[in-house]
């Protein structure tokens, strides 16, 4: 970390200690007064409704006596992110179905079938599985460092705190952007999704009601965000087991078809589009991957991350093998790629495109495909409402470090980054463009944007996540001190980013020269304008707070201790010394399920 002139580098360390010291810290009592969402109702008397409008208002924390008069942007920014007043609401049971079901939605439920014909069922599986792969590197070292300090926007905070506040500004800004742009997009998602039923009425009806619900959900702070996941992920979860049952039951012939075994695998092929068919599925893969970072995301609001952050990162492996590899699995035995309706879905909005729907009908079966439309319905619903969710955090993450304006760091007395899910809500209406004939190319280019943003944030986590282990090591510390230590390890990093760089590669490729097109400009700007931004970004960053003279922060100046909920280190070493004694004494069997599970 670069200091000021006349600055003690360990000063830092100091007023780190008297933060994580002070009675804001240590009165659990008072610290969680706003997180159950009492501090406005205990306090202030009147009516129901008078304590409703009060909870729109600042919260009032006292000051930690903390002097910032001589430290640098990025100290401030990393002790505002520790004490930023999120409410801590979210309890396991949220963390777990967030991490099995949280963002399952159009990506697989629907995106899978534009992947599925661009790769074949063979391109589709290997795609899911190097994306799947590379997701659990990230998830992992991801929870790794979120267990350890759990803080406001983890992710992105970790960005400016380990590498560089450059670094910070540009991935949380395209972090938040795909969310931004994601919650129109899934409003119009649920209108063309209730078309399957009902086509006499105009979509924006259904956008406006969508857009009310979403909105509401999210006006209930963190607890609303916990509770509507919750049960829509249950909803999710059950339909792709049930999914998944009557899938092999049709391919060993309970449906009309008769036994189908690995027809299609056969008759058209396993593979379409060669090579270049591979590589156009794993932007499918992103999107339909994409949002498993949210339980990280949402490890400042969570009362006690060091229990459930990890059971919830574990679930993280059931989750991709399970709901991810299985399913794709099973569409590619069900769906050939050549499907006349599968070709049909000219976009990844368009609900004849999903394979799970053409799946079960092609089996003959009369009520499934109603009901798994309905369940769709939940699932673009559920990632409605985490992109506001998403969205609203990062921005207030970056507002409270100084990266963007102070406003969008507005926090209400209960808990809720008001000003930041204001914007989101205004950006969402955006949906209303499902009216307009030319709103597929609008948005073509809004998600042209952050068309690679989460290839770039998945590698900028597993590199936060090495320069985490290498700082530990420069400073003379060890893991001993880490509540929750990565089962892959720094290995998991580095192939991580091996794997997701390699894929860029192949995206800028089959960018530049598309599948049966000649080289097309367009088309690799639609597809890799965030390349170009991100770069344009780090060097007005750089520019703007002429810090050209620092690319990283130094090893030995990384703070390893501001943010940490367990505030006596070597207590902490103990109870991790305690629980590894204990399950070093467990049988292999209980072992097994610790590490998985």
């Amino acid at each position: 970390m670069s200091y000021e002139k006349g600055k003690n580098p360990s000063s830092l360390d100091e007023e780190a200690h008297s933060y994580r010291n002070s009675p804001a810290i240590q009165d659990d009592d008072r610290s969680s007064s706003y997180s159950s969402g009492s501090y406005y109702s205990e306090s202030k008397g009147g009516s129901a409704f008078t304590r409703f409008i009060d909870s729109f208002k600042p919260i009032d924390l006292e000051e930690d006596g903390i002097d910032t008069t001589n430290m640098t942007p990025m100290e401030k920014s990393i002790i505002a992110s520790a004490r930023h007043p999120l409410a801590r609401r979210l309890k396991s049971r949220h963390l777990q179905m967030i991490a099995i079901g949280g963002s399952i939605g159009t990506g697989l439920f629907i995106g899978s079938g534009y992947s599925l014909y661009m790769g074949g069922p063979a391109g589709l599986l290997i795609g899911y599985l190097l994306v799947g792969y590379s997701m659990l590197c990230v998830i992992y070292g991801l929870g790794e460092l979120s267990v350890q300090f759990p803080v406001s926007g983890s992710f992105n905070a970790y960005f400016t705190r380990f590498v560089d506040d450059s670094w910070g500004f540009t991935l949380g800004l395209l972090y938040a952007t795909s969310w931004l742009v994601s919650f129109p997009s899934e409003l119009i998602a649920c209108s063309m999704t209730i078309q399957y039923w009902n086509t006499s009425v105009n979509p924006a009806v259904w956008v406006a009601v969508f857009y009310v619900v979403i909105v509401s959900i999210n006006f209930f702070g963190v607890k609303g965000y916990g509770e509507a996941e919750f049960y829509l992920s249950i909803i999710k979860v059950v339909a792709v087991v049930g999914f998944l049952i009557v899938g092999v039951c049709i391919i060993c012939g309970v449906g009309e078809g008769g036994y189908i075994g690995g027809r299609y695998w056969h008759n058209p092929g396993s593979f379409n589009h060669g090579f270049k068919g591979v590589c156009s599925v794993f932007i499918g893969a992103a999107f339909s991957f994409g949002g498993i970072e949210l339980v990280a995301l949402a490890a400042a609001e969570t009362r006690n991350p060091r229990k459930s952050l990890p059971k919830a990162t574990k679930q993280v492996f059931w989750r991709i093998t399970i709901f991810y590899i299985l399913t794709a699995i099973i569409i590619g035995f069900l769906v050939p790629y050549n499907n006349p309706m599968l070709l049909s879905g000219n976009s990844s909005e368009d609900i004849v495109a999903s394979p799970f729907v053409i799946a079960i009908q092609s089996g003959g079966i009369k009520v499934l495909p109603h009901i798994m439309n309905a369940v769709i319905l939940v699932a673009v619903v559920s990632v409605g409402n985490s992109s506001v969710y998403g969205c609203s955090r990062t921005l207030a993450s970056l507002a409270v470090q100084g990266l963007i304006p102070s406003i969008f760091g507005y926090i209400d007395r209960a808990g809720r980054p008001m000003v930041a899910i204001m914007f989101t809500n205004l950006v969402g209406l955006l949906g209303f463009l499902v009216a307009s004939e030319n709103q597929g190319t609008v948005f073509t280019w809004f998600f042209s944007i952050c068309s690679l943003a989460a290839f770039f944030t998945w590698i900028a986590i597993c590199f936060t996540h090495l320069r985490w282990r290498w700082a530990l090591a420069a400073q003379g510390r060890s893991l001993d001190e880490v509540a929750f230590v990565s089962p892959l390890g720094t290995f998991g990093s580095y192939s991580g980013i091996l794997i997701l760089s390699l894929i860029v590669v192949g995206e800028i490729w089959i960018s530049i020269w598309p599948i049966g097109e000649p080289a097309s400009n367009i088309t690799f700007w639609q597809n890799c304008l965030s390349l170009p931004l991100m770069l344009v970004s780090i060097i007005a960053h750089k520019t703007w707070y002429r810090s050209w003279n620092r690319i990283m922060v130094k090893l030995e100046d990384v703070d390893l201790d501001t943010g940490r909920r367990d505030v006596d280190v070597e207590l902490l070493k103990q109870e991790i010394a305690d629980e590894r004694e204990t399950l070093r004494q467990q049988p292999f069997y209980l072992k097994f399920y610790h590490f998985w599970c």
